[in-house]
């Protein structure tokens, strides 16, 4: 009997829950196959005692339009950083990356199909190189990988945006004001861009292009007559201001690598204000609303699709590579490959062009 272990790490995503159980039904068709999950990625593996659960048809049933993972995540630590504590109350790192992949021998793991984004599959690559057998699964609501078409999750998050603005446009117009709703993304604008075009934001800024703060106060200005009129702004967390930086903090915390973005709609109302605009302006971050809740049709299609290839991707031994959709057919590119390039908006794309086509202020 060989054994696939299954793991979600980084942060949830509409979707996970039909990628786990897109694995479990194809492993079932082979009869020599037993699925695992670990438990918050890898941790289930270096916890002690263990925390591993088999996954069969019974325990996947009717999870496919369920938010979340079964199998639980975190975007905290992982093999190669796991947070240790002295005996001073001093927190660091260790690396637990050989002493993990021995406990997988142990258990007579064959293959492991790791679901995750950027910062997942870099783990993956690295634990492949230590000569772990390893696929990966792209996950993320920012939509930032290079190698795929598309990850799984983030049309669910543009979704969540447009209906947000949807909402905001309609009490905007009833108060006469500005509302700034700030989306997820980090450093790729492609949630935000996508939701200002389908909402018809008036607006819309990004990480890829700094904004004029001028520039969006006139254009905002045109909206306003004799005190009257009503705009929505699109501006994503990862977006910042000419000569400015963006509006993030250090989390502190041992085995957590990233800057914790937020608050840039705030800061970006206050330089408004400071510029010199009158009208009064809201905020309102989304935060994770985008990335909970029932996935949509087309998110639970892509996750099927992708669970199923990177089982017969570990069928077929394809290891050191990730699922990838190359419309209209799902292939497996080489994991280096796929985290080598982020996938970020390009100013002379097509869908630059569309919102400029449709007059929405891109802060330049």
């Amino acid at each position: 009997m060989k054994r696939l272990l299954v793991a979600t790490g980084g942060g949830d995503c509409p979707g996970l829950n039909a990628v786990i159980r897109a694995i479990v039904h194809r492993a079932s068709k082979e009869k020599e196959w037993q699925v695992l999950g670990s438990i918050q990625a890898f941790n289930g593996v270096l916890w002690e005692p263990q925390e591993i659960v088999e996954l069969d048809n019974k325990t996947v049933a009717g999870i496919h339009f369920q938010g979340g993972t079964i199998l639980e995540t975190t975007n905290k630590g992982g093999p190669f950083a796991w947070p240790v504590k002295n005996h001073q109350g001093i927190w660091s790192t260790d690396d637990r990356s050989d002493e993990m992949i021995r406990r997988l021998r142990h258990m007579n793991i064959d293959a492991v199909i790791n679901i995750g984004g950027d910062g997942s599959q870099s783990i993956s690559q690295r634990l492949y190189e230590k000569g772990l057998n390893i696929i990966g699964v792209p996950k993320t609501i920012d939509n930032d990988l290079s190698s795929t078409d598309s990850t799984f999750g983030f049309q669910t998050a543009v979704q969540i945006a447009t209906e947000a603005v949807d909402k905001l446009v309609t009490t905007a117009a009833s108060h006469n004001r500005v509302f700034v709703l700030e989306v997820m993304g980090r450093d790729a604008g492609w949630i935000a861009l996508h939701a200002a075009i389908a909402g018809g934001a008036e607006v819309c800024l990004i990480p890829e292009i700094p904004y004029d703060i001028n520039k969006v106060k006139e254009v905002l200005e045109k909206r306003f007559h004799h005190g009257r009129g009503f705009a929505v702004v699109v501006i994503s967390e990862g977006a910042y201001p000419e000569n400015g930086k963006v509006t993030g903090r250090e989390m502190g915390e041992a085995g957590y690598e990233h800057i914790k973005l937020g608050g840039v709609s705030t800061q970006f109302i206050k330089q408004l204000k400071e510029a010199g605009f009158k009208p009064d302006m809201r905020e309102t971050i989304l935060g994770h609303l985008q990335r909970g809740g029932i996935p949509i049709a087309y998110d639970r299609v892509l996750s099927a699709q992708m669970g199923v290839k990177a089982m017969e991707m570990a069928i077929d031994g394809e290891f050191g590579k990730m699922v990838a959709y190359r419309h209209p057919e799902l292939v497996g590119v080489d994991i280096k490959d796929a985290i080598t390039v982020p996938n970020l908006v390009k100013k002379d794309s097509q869908l630059i062009e569309t919102a400029e086509g449709l007059g929405i202020c891109l802060g330049y």
